[in-house]
């Protein structure tokens, strides 16, 4: 199993902070750097010191970094616009030397939206955007150099000259979408993604929404097998109770809760718990680290989890 880190800044973090926190991933041998893309705090957190924007987080790592692969989980479609998003990722692809992944979500947070004045319509229409969106960048990345590209959708319409945001990985970086396995989140993925992410569930949710995505892989004639499968889920590893127990107050939960809801425990339990997952289906899983000060957690996590997993 391939491990991601998956961090949350809009929780309270600058880009400093997040570079040394990218740097020890890949210094470690751990797979990706991944990072929300939200720029209101949630819970208690204190957002301090600072909100920062992911592309823009991408973009800086891209250059300040050599090997990690770096992404979002999950960019929402009603922050980007198809058309400028496409000339974002092909540029950040070229900074990083075709290291990007493109994770894209019809968004969720209303408060964010409201707070920042970005419209936040009806679930339904937000899928409408988020379809757009897919058949832009993979009409975009798919068509013939020197051609241009045109789009009349639901809710746009684009006319793109293809080869200036052509992105350094062929055919493209990898598209990963995510959810509960709905109809149209579904079919969605079986069209367009590269891979699919079940978050914060335990085995027997992830192992059943996976297979609303192969079904939707199979009746459009995909392979299921073309499609990379992933998890993602809150990690509080420790050597001993009491370093666990000082790492769930580290970010305000429970042990007993971080158990049941995330990989919580020894390094072996936490290997445990990422071999049910592996067996659902899943060959990766983002290690979503709360605690960007704690470097000592990824250390435990590279040294005794990632060689046995």
């Amino acid at each position: 199993m391939k491990l991601r880190i998956f961090t949350e800044p809009q929780q309270g973090a600058s880009y400093d902070q997040l570079l040394v926190v990218a740097r020890e991933a890949e210094a470690l041998g751990f797979d990706a750097f991944f990072r929300s893309d939200h720029y209101l705090k949630m819970g208690t957190a204190s957002g301090l010191p600072a909100y920062t924007d992911a592309w823009t987080t991408l973009a800086g790592l891209a250059r300040d970094t050599e090997t990690i692969r770096l992404g979002t989980l999950v960019t929402p479609t009603t922050f980007r616009r198809p058309g400028p998003l496409a000339v974002t990722v092909a540029q950040v692809d070229h900074m990083s030397h075709g290291r990007l992944e493109v994770g894209l979500g019809a968004g969720w947070f209303e408060e964010e939206h409201r707070n920042y004045g970005i419209p936040f319509p009806p679930v339904g229409e937000r899928f409408d955007l988020l379809e757009d969106q897919l058949a832009v960048l993979h009409g975009v990345w798919k068509a013939e150099p020197g051609t241009v590209f045109r789009h009349e959708g639901r809710t746009l319409s684009v006319e793109l000259e293809v080869s200036p945001l052509r992105p350094a990985q062929a055919p493209h970086p990898p598209v990963i979408m995510g959810g509960g396995g709905g109809p149209r989140n579904s079919r969605l993925a079986a069209t367009y993604a590269d891979e699919f992410n079940a978050p914060f569930m335990g085995r027997d949710e992830v192992s059943k929404v996976f297979g609303s995505v192969r079904r939707a892989c199979e009746a459009q004639g995909r392979d299921p097998r073309s499609l990379r499968w992933s998890t993602a889920q809150v990690v509080c590893c420790g050597r001993d109770e009491a370093e666990v127990a000082r790492r769930a107050r580290a970010i305000d939960r429970e042990p007993d809760e971080l158990r049941q809801n995330g990989l919580t425990g020894s390094p072996a339990e936490v290997a445990d718990k990422l071999h049910a997952y592996a067996e659902a289906g899943a060959g990766t899983c983002y290690l979503q680290i709360l605690d960007l000060a704690d470097l000592d957690h990824l250390r435990l996590l590279a040294e005794q989890v990632l060689p046995v997993v």
